[in-house]
């Protein structure tokens, strides 16, 4: 197993520092000590000093927090082929995760939240491994397999099964079980299926509940597909933390939310709905067949809800179901771009969107999020000022340094191996 030794001191000097504070980006520098930011701004010369600090010349470019992706699947395998998901083997998935992991970590993204994966234990295979410094990747919290009641599979071949509220008691315990940080109901349909639509409700409410209390019972956190009107009041009234698209959202489902507001996170997963009725074309899915089914009317219904619950201070975070063929891993700050554009966030909000609140639905928001004293020194440098245009952070050969634990996983000149998504 490779060797893993804390870095000791590094200085990032002469750069524009967004810190995530909601504070205007000014000049100065940033010193790192043991993993740990322990000055930003104006940095004592005598700090600074002595033989065994690297000196990173930032020469104005912007370092800022790493970013959150609040909807993770490190084994989506970038196919059309759903079920596929469900017939890869075991061991060539794990490989695939474990690069999904380090090309999340080299486009910038330092947090991960996991929201279901295709077999049991590869979230949390994977999230031990990253913990333990044999393979790179963001911090992530692993889930499972997604759970669904008999005929409200979205994807069959990956979807642990249960029954009445004994049934979802005993699912949750046995993915408690298996290590899991949160579980993931999927309670809702989802059009590409075909038959379950995304408006309709599978899930009663016992069995909700049931799930819900079993896992906060273990101290688990619950997630959960939920883009009918009707899941998202479920989520709401039995304390899932974590609520999946919420696309159909009524007006007594807002008026809850943002009663909950200070525990409920929205994570829409806007751009599968982008990429599936807009990208989906070359790879089977026509544009044609994709409004037939309903994903322009969906795709609007969802911007107008969005909009509303980010007027009402909801907190609605970026990422979501990157890892199929029409919205590929790689191409995670799409998101940002879609909050700015589609939603009415400024570039700043959706960048807090994506560190700050990043943090905090990490659980770690005194140490995860911003560029801050005695924050986790979990930083990237962007040539560019992503405040003044929010897509530079698409670009891969913008974000020019990826640091976490105070160690650059990438930085110009350094020789690194590239998970097998990157172009």
């Amino acid at each position: 197993m490779p060797t893993y030794t804390p870095r000791g001191r590094v200085l990032i000097r002469g750069a524009n520092i967004l810190d995530s504070t909601g504070a205007v980006p000014y000049p100065g520098d940033v010193l790192i000590e043991d993993g740990r930011i322990t000055a930003v701004g104006s940095v004592p010369q005598e700090a600074a000093a002595g033989d065994d600090i690297e000196i990173v010349d930032a020469d104005g470019k912007t370092v800022m927090s790493g970013l959150c992706d609040a909807h993770t699947h490190f084994s989506w395998n970038n196919s059309a082929d759903l079920d596929g998901l469900g017939t890869m083997p075991v061991e060539e998935h794990l490989l695939f995760c474990l690069e999904s992991a380090h090309t999340y970590l080299d486009y910038g993204y330092t947090m991960c939240v996991g929201a279901a994966s295709a077999k049991p234990r590869l979230d949390v295979v994977c999230r031990n491994a990253i913990e333990e410094h044999r393979f790179p990747g963001p911090r992530y919290l692993a889930n499972g397999p997604e759970i669904a009641v008999t005929g409200g599979a979205l994807i069959p071949s990956i979807t642990k099964f249960a029954d009445g509220a004994e049934g979802m008691r005993l699912a949750v315990r046995e993915l408690v079980g298996l290590g899991v940080d949160q579980i993931k109901l999927s309670m809702s349909g989802e059009e590409i299926t075909g038959t379950l639509h995304a408006d309709d409700t599978y899930f009663t409410e016992e069995e909700v509940q049931a799930a819900a209390d079993e896992a906060h019972r273990r101290g688990i956190r619950v997630c959960a597909h939920a883009r009918s009107a009707e899941s998202v009041k479920m989520c709401v009234r039995h304390g899932v933390e974590i609520i999946y698209h919420a696309s159909y959202t009524d007006a007594e489902g807002m008026d809850m939310l943002e009663a909950a507001k200070d525990r409920v996170y929205v994570a829409p997963g806007i751009n599968w709905l982008v990429g599936t009725l807009y990208d989906a074309e070359s790879f089977g899915y026509p544009q044609a067949a994709a409004e037939a089914a309903g994903y322009r009317h969906e795709l609007e219904t969802a911007i107008e809800g969005l909009k509303e619950m980010h007027r009402r201070g909801i907190r609605i975070l970026p990422g979501g179901d990157y890892g199929f063929a029409w919205t590929p891993h790689g191409t995670y700050a799409r998101d940002l771009q879609h909050f700015v554009e589609l939603l009415d966030f400024t570039p700043m909000e959706a960048i807090l969107a994506a560190t700050a609140q990043g943090g905090e639905i990490m659980l770690r928001p005194d140490e995860l999020g911003k560029v801050r004293p005695g924050y986790l020194a979990d930083l990237i440098i962007v040539d560019g000022n992503p405040l003044e245009d929010i897509t530079i952070l698409q670009d891969i050969t913008r974000i020019t340094h990826v640091m976490k634990d105070g160690r650059f996983h990438r930085a110009p000149g350094q020789h690194h191996y590239r998970g097998l998504h990157i172009g």
